[in-house]
């Protein structure tokens, strides 16, 4: 399984741009998911970072996580606004598990409401998605080029200029 925290020590590069391209967008992504159908379906998530795990969490009852349920694959691309990529552009790619232990649903609404104010701290969770992390890739322009950071679990990160 390869956690956030083993993420941002293989892929810094990677990482570091999904994580600017996320605190900038307000946390939100999109969510790339399969329907039950086998169609595709994109939906804004805003994921989290807790305990050395990427989380997607967020309204019961809601499509995306029926998909994940479902089918663990995923795939989570930061908010893009500017045409021009010049704060760069991130994909993360995985599968998720449903953690149903409620003592880490406990720890988890504690430090949101401490971090963000945000009260769940009674609520329960249809689901608490923890990404394992397959693969990802991220997007920089600057100096006429186009570079193409990729990462792989056990390969380090792999840049491809394109000019």
């Amino acid at each position: 399984m390869t956690s956030w925290s083993r993420f941002t020590e293989e892929a810094p590069s990677v990482a570091t741009v999904f994580t600017r391209r996320h605190r900038a967008a307000g946390n939100l992504c999109l969510l790339a998911t399969l329907r039950a159908d086998g169609s595709p379906r994109i939906s804004p998530v805003e994921p989290m970072i807790f305990d050395g795990a990427l989380l997607i969490v967020g309204m019961p009852h809601t499509r995306k996580f029926d998909d994940l349920a479902r089918d663990h694959r995923f795939c989570l691309h930061t908010a893009t606004v500017d045409t021009q990529v010049g704060d760069g552009d991130a994909k993360l790619f995985g599968t998720v598990t449903d953690v149903t232990d409620k003592r880490v649903h406990d720890q988890f609404t504690h430090k949101l409401f401490e971090e963000r104010g945000l009260d769940f701290r009674e609520e329960e969770f249809d689901h608490f998605f923890v990404a394992d992390l397959t693969g990802a890739s991220s997007v920089e322009v600057a100096d006429g080029h186009m570079d193409v950071t990729v990462w792989k679990p056990g390969e380090g990160e792999r840049v491809v200029r394109k000019h």
